[in-house]
């Protein structure tokens, strides 16, 4: 290990700036016990998203190409933040150089890609993860510990719900977002983050049924100009693209425990600009998150006094996972938001690359891989059983 890790991200949209931005912040967090870290490139087709996202995170150049980056001998660990499709491409080029991968979900964008991906980690022997960030969320990390230890009793049902936005405005311009096959719309956008919290508290999905996956909004204006992030006030034309994949994603599980499990995932839902919650269901007792209060949890049990017991509200402070290492102001109510999840995951993965362990440990290539099956087997759901007709 040298004396320092140098860093790249490739993508300067809206997430890879969130990566920039957590790879600056990264040694802030859980000690000083890591090698410091040199942001060295930010790499994006669009020459001026990279150079205004080189410049603002403080890295020392911008890159019109990732195949740069892979030939770069002061690159170590990168991360990759661009079209899903492009994934497989990067990751396999970046393991053969011998750097250090971390790859936003959904992994890639068909299962065939993930494997390809988990087996070229398998032969570089480098870290290779996949970027799931709200596992680094204090409060959903102090219910899966109570769920771990028992406190809940044994699972029940899962409740959850990931409902955006972004393009609920049908004339919102089209993007890499909106094409590709069904399954890569809002099942792999936002499903990928729910499925994985559901999974990490619930255990494994054993079984996926009742899916349904509407394309509401059939077509959406050409952008004029390059799209950052969900491209609001990018100028259009008169031209419209198809839409060929799913703005809402439904389905029911049945996990391995034999819990039940409900999900509901839209990415056109009015007035519910990012909101991801869920509630779990114990035979002892219940715990429920709203990332809206981030900081905060719901927790009820079977406390025997009628007169007291009920849902209360657990505010999360120094107690908590991560809050004491990670916060420089680590008291209960001070609160914190999505952006210090990146930053607790790239402090994570640079601690893998140093061969230090930091409970939990990132996501791998092999859950990334886990998690696009599980998405797999919802679109086959609704590809290959037939809806049963409700008599009038």
């Amino acid at each position: 290990m040298r004396d320092s890790i140098g860093v790249a991200v490739i993508g300067a949209g809206m997430a890879g700036r969130s990566h920039a931005h957590a790879y600056r912040n990264a040694q802030t967090v859980f000690g000083v016990d890591a090698p410091p870290v040199r942001l060295v490139a930010v790499a994006d087709i669009n020459e001026e998203f990279a150079r205004h996202a080189a410049e603002r995170y403080g890295f020392e150049r911008a890159e019109r190409s990732w195949t740069a980056l892979a030939e770069a001998t002061d690159v170590d660990a990168v991360s990759i933040v661009v079209a899903n499709d492009l994934h497989r491409e990067i990751a396999e080029a970046m393991l053969a150089s011998g750097k250090h991968v971390l790859c936003e979900k959904p992994l890639a964008s068909n299962v065939e890609d993930a494997e390809a991906m988990v087996k070229a980690a398998d032969a570089a022997g480098t870290v290779a993860a996949c970027g799931f960030s709200y596992r680094r969320s204090p409060a959903m990390s102090a219910i899966g510990e109570q769920l771990r230890n028992g406190a809940l009793g044994e699972v029940i049902s899962f409740d959850g719900k990931y409902w955006c936005d972004y393009a609920a405005d049908p004339d919102a311009p089209s993007s890499w977002r909106y094409t590709g096959r069904l399954g890569s719309g809002a099942l792999a956008d936002l499903g990928s983050h729910l499925i994985d919290m559901a999974e990490q508290l619930c255990g494994p999905i054993r079984s996926v049924r009742g899916a349904a996956l509407p394309t509401v909004i059939p077509d959406r204006p050409v952008p004029q100009e390059a799209v950052l992030g969900h491209a609001a006030g990018v100028t259009v034309s008169d031209e419209r693209a198809r839409v060929t994949n799913e703005d809402v994603a439904d389905f029911v599980v049945e996990f391995a425990s034999g819990a039940a499990g409900s999900f509901s995932i839209s990415r056109v839902a009015h007035g519910h600009p990012n909101d991801l919650g869920f509630e779990v269901f114990g035979t002892r007792g219940a715990a429920r998150f709203d990332l809206s209060r981030n900081s905060e949890f719901g927790f009820v049990d079977s406390t025997p006094d009628p007169v007291t017991n009920g849902w209360r509200r657990v505010v999360v402070g120094p107690d908590h996972p991560y809050v004491a290492a990670a916060q420089s102001m680590p008291f209960p109510g001070v609160g914190h938001g999505g952006q210090e999840f990146f930053t607790y995951q790239a402090r994570a993965f640079l601690d893998e690359i140093c061969g230090l362990t930091r409970l939990p440990r990132p996501a791998t290539f092999a859950d990334g891989l886990r998690n696009l099956r599980v998405q797999e087997a919802v679109v086959r759901t609704v590809t290959s059983a037939p809806a049963i007709e409700v008599p009038a």
